[in-house]
């Protein structure tokens, strides 16, 4: 209102101004003379200003003229379209203001205002790789999706918009969740753009979600061949992807092949537990024991890992516990500190029924480090000693609450799974499992091993002066069965 009240206040003194400006020329004396060609012209004070507006206009059609002689010229040397353009000049210009403001718009998160100026932009300009992407984006943001859809559509049309109309109805398909169209849009957007690395990514999920292996491999060296991807993360994720392509032929049947991808996972990537114990096993169907043992001691330097132990355990199954014991030695050696390695000990040494060296193997690892797993084989020695049963169950109350130790967790979302796999089942990450502790405890009950005593009984001296908690009718659970397997298999 305030501004439409100040528009008219401007436009009356404008028109009073004018009028007072031609009085003054009407009353005013004096005028311009002017010499052409010998004769002499004298204009007065109004016939001065209306040629000189007269003189502006001619220099206007005269410019006008000339631009028009130069499209003539642009268009007798080939040009077809210079003649064209020098008259829709205007157009364009109307046509790239609205687009600009439509532009604006979208950013400002005004849909509907982006949607009139891209209706706008598409009359005045001959663009729709410029407007229809602009319509396109506008109608997704307004919730439009059935506009949004129409018009990518007729960016497929053409060559030069195709990949933007693909990404943009794929990226809609991913949204509806239909991931099989997904999956055949993104191969044609890679097909298009193999060097786009949005497309790369979303493809190689979609394929590692289909189990595609094969297909995510090449994917992945297309993302190291294009440079979107250091040389060492290709190698690691090439690597896992192998992994999941032996399995998948392993559920097939196809041992041959299974043991020679196994092989190769391992070989991309030595400290990759799961592709180490594979490859143990292939070597191990093919009698080549050495090779069995030379991978699964590497692996147990990168990382030890229960399931590497079970994998060296199987090299020699029907070896006694004696023989296993002193077998396993050349394993532990070089991360003889390490709490997995204790735990292994000392699980060997049960099973050879020498309990006082499974305590010592164990060391203080109870209590510096307990665990569910480190609790039950306490509970396991002081059976094998002698101890009564309030002793061992006191060891097993305490398993109850104690942590799992290391799992396979997913870093991205800190996910725990029970067996490793090349994505996440809780985020779909792809490689982002790792053996280590959750950042927080599991399941626990409500205050811990201290509300023990009020649920199963008090508690009783060890032989070291341990507290240790006496269960009331409970169920002992030999250290075998909660241990580890290269330890049952004996």
């Amino acid at each position: 209102m305030i501004w439409s009240l100040v528009k008219i206040i401007f436009f009356v003194v404008a028109v009073a101004a004018l009028a007072l400006g031609a009085g003054w020329l009407l009353e005013s004396e004096g005028g311009i003379q002017i010499v052409v060609a010998g004769r002499e012209y004298t204009l007065g004070p109004l016939q001065s200003v209306i040629a000189l507006v007269a003189l502006i206009f001619a220099v206007w059609v005269l410019l006008k003229l000339l631009g028009l002689l130069l499209a003539v010229w642009h268009f007798l040397n080939g040009d077809d379209t210079a003649i064209s353009r020098f008259f829709a000049r205007r157009k364009y210009s109307k046509g790239f203001d609205a687009l600009a403001e439509g532009m604006m718009a979208l950013a400002s998160g005004e849909a509907r205002t982006a949607l009139a100026k891209a209706e706008k932009a598409d009359r005045y300009l001959d663009r729709p790789e410029l407007t229809s992407l602009l319509t396109a984006q506008a109608a997704e943001m307004a919730g439009d999706r059935k506009k949004a859809e129409e018009t990518y559509r007729k960016l497929v049309t053409n060559d030069a918009t195709r990949f933007v109309g693909v990404r943009g109805i794929m990226k809609q398909k991913l949204a509806d969740g239909d991931t099989d169209t997904a999956l055949q849009l993104a191969e044609k957007a890679f097909a298009i753009k193999p060097k786009h690395e949005e497309t790369q990514d979303i493809l190689l999920k979609l394929q590692a979600d289909k189990e595609d292996w094969k297909g995510a491999r090449a994917t992945l060296s297309a993302k190291l061949k294009h440079g979107s991807l250091p040389r060492d993360v290709h190698k690691r994720r090439d690597a896992v992807l192998a992994l999941s392509e032996a399995r998948k032929i392993l559920e097939e049947d196809e041992t041959i092949e299974a043991r020679e991808a196994a092989i190769e996972a391992n070989r991309l990537s030595p400290d990759l537990i799961p592709a180490a114990v594979m490859a143990a096993h292939g070597y191990i169907e093919k009698g080549q024991k050495r090779y069995a043992t030379r991978v699964l001691k590497k692996a147990w330097e990168a990382q030890p890992h229960p399931d590497v132990a079970a994998a060296f355990a199987e090299i020699e199954p029907n070896e006694g516990p004696a023989e296993r014991l002193k077998r396993f030695v050349a394993l532990t050696k070089t991360k003889a500190d390490h709490p997995e390695t204790k735990m292994l000990m000392s699980e060997l040494h049960i099973a050879a029924e020498d309990f006082p060296a499974a305590r010592r193997a164990l060391g203080d690892l109870a209590e510096s480090d307990p665990t569910t797993r480190s609790l039950t084989l306490m509970a396991a020695i002081e059976r094998g000693e002698g101890a009564s049963d309030a002793v061992v169950q006191g060891w097993l109350a305490r398993a109850v609450t104690a942590s799992r130790g290391p799992q396979w967790v997913c870093d991205n979302c800190q996910n725990i799974m029970g067996a490793w796999a090349p994505t996440c089942n809780n985020c779909g990450a792809f490689d982002t499992l790792t053996w280590k502790r959750p950042p927080s405890a599991e399941i626990a009950l409500p205050g811990g091993s201290e509300m023990l005593p009020l649920l199963v009984g008090a508690p009783e001296q060890t032989k070291d002066g341990t507290d240790v908690t006496v269960v009331d009718d409970a169920d002992v659970i030999e250290a075998e069965d909660m241990g580890n397997p290269a330890v049952k298999s004996s």
